[in-house]
């Protein structure tokens, strides 16, 4: 299994040992998009959803997803999150969601920001789920990350 991190020499799954690497200043953000019909889009943006402020309901279910990704992800660490950030908009057709997590530590946070975006938009489309059965959830990736050895990442 040459290349993959999370795996001995015989095949089976591992949590990587860091305990070797020095502790550095990480940051990681994830994007992604909840594309919707017009009115599902308006209905949020004019805050007139029948359960209530979608968007910041769904950045508080973000910032406690980032929180809870090692209980979520098997072999991701337990990490000293010192911030969590995530912004959404209404734009078209859609809310876009952007999540930024840092920790000073010894392994990155590009997981826990995958798993904020995801749960926020998780929760849009369940608050949004009985007016909307059409919404779908795409392009979940990491648009940016820094520190540690690997150094620096950015795409679109």
């Amino acid at each position: 299994m040459s290349g993959f991190t999370h795996f001995d020499a015989t095949g089976n799954a591992v949590m990587v040992d860091v305990g070797a690497k020095p502790a550095t200043d990480r940051t990681a953000t994830a994007r992604v998009r909840v594309e919707m019909l017009a009115e599902t889009a308006a209905m949020i943006a004019s805050g007139s959803a029948k359960k209530g402020d979608v968007l910041g309901v769904a950045r508080l279910a973000g910032i406690m997803g980032a929180k809870r990704t090692s209980d979520l992800i098997p072999l991701c660490h337990p990490l000293p999150i010192t911030a969590v950030t995530l912004d959404l908009a209404v734009a078209g057709n859609g809310v876009d969601i952007e999540a930024t997590v840092r920790t000073t530590g010894q392994t990155g946070v590009e997981m826990e920001a995958l798993t904020a975006a995801s749960v926020a938009a998780l929760t849009v489309y369940d608050m949004c789920k009985a007016v909307d059965r059409g919404m779908r959830i795409e392009g979940l990736r990491v648009v940016h990350k820094a520190g540690g050895k690997s150094g620096e990442f950015s795409q679109a």
